[in-house]
This record gives structure tokens, C-alpha cells and sequence, in this order.
């Protein structure tokens, strides 16, 4: 694997990870790579700073004790994780019965209520051909997230 500092075309800078340098090619070349800000799809290598391994004597630590990695880094990952707070405060998670609970509602047999859950992609096409307003959350649900 092989990490890369990337920039889009409206000058926002992001990393993602590739299987080799070949595969980052490849997708860049199928053009497969999108912003992770605006969704640009104008992306390229950025300046990187190149990984140095400290001395035996000096271990470092995987992470800063005072920022650990479930902290939002920038303004976009604080803003989805405010999103992720108000729609599990404000909504029942119904896992897996999604579908079914979506469906019983629009049709009127269960009480109106906001849901989230999970839904496999079939199910999600079908639910809006049948005219049921779903749409899919930007996050994975803290029961499955490592």
C-alpha cells in the first residue's frame, strides 16, 4: 500500500491510499479519482513530505494522546460528525429492516417517524421507483465503524 497527497483542481489537498503506484495510475488514467471535498474529478499528485522512520532510541507514538484518531481533523469531518450526532439523536436506527420499516410507512400501516438504517442497493432502487424518499448517509453507523 501506498499513501498519496493529492489536490483537485479547486486547490483542496486530501491523502488516499493505493494498492501500488501503478494503481494509483490506473486510476487516475480511468479517471476513477474524485475529490474528497468537492467531488472534482480534475486530480493529481500533490507535494508530499517523504515518511522518515525515527531512531530506535526515539519510538514514536502511533498517535498524539491529546488528538486521537476519532477526532474530525478538518471542518468537513466536524461537520459530518455533527450531522451523524443530530440524525442519531433525532431518528430510530432500525438496522437492517430499513426497508420494511420505510415501506410500512409510506403506505401507512406504522406511524411517521425519521429512521435510519441499512439497506442493500437494490433495495434502495426499488424503494425510490416506488416513489419513497430515502437517500444515503454519508457515514457508516457507529455499530459497524472500527
Amino acid at each position: 500500500m501506498i499513501r498519496y497527497s493529492l489536490q483537485c483542481d479547486k486547490g483542496h489537498q486530501f491523502d488516499s491510499w493505493f494498492p501500488s503506484a501503478d494503481g494509483f495510475e490506473a486510476l487516475s488514467r480511468a479517471g476513477q479519482l474524485d475529490c474528497a471535498i468537492c467531488g472534482s474529478t480534475v486530480v493529481s499528485k500533490s507535494l508530499m513530505a517523504p515518511s522518515v522512520t525515527p531512531a530506535r532510541d526515539k519510538v514514536a507514538t502511533p498517535t498524539d494522546p491529546e488528538r486521537p484518531l476519532s477526532t474530525p481533523q478538518n471542518e468537513t469531518e466536524q461537520a459530518l460528525a455533527k450531522m451523524r450526532r443530530e440524525i442519531e439523536k433525532n431518528s430510530d436506527y432500525v438496522g437492517m429492516n430499513f426497508a420494511t420499516e420505510a415501506r410500512a410507512m409510506h403506505s401507512g400501516d406504522s406511524p411517521t417517524r425519521a429512521i435510519h438504517g441499512e439497506a442493500k442497493l437494490e433495495e434502495a432502487r426499488e424503494m425510490l421507483e416506488e416513489g419513497i424518499p430515502v437517500m444515503p448517509l454519508p457515514f457508516l453507523n457507529t455499530r459497524k465503524a472500527n
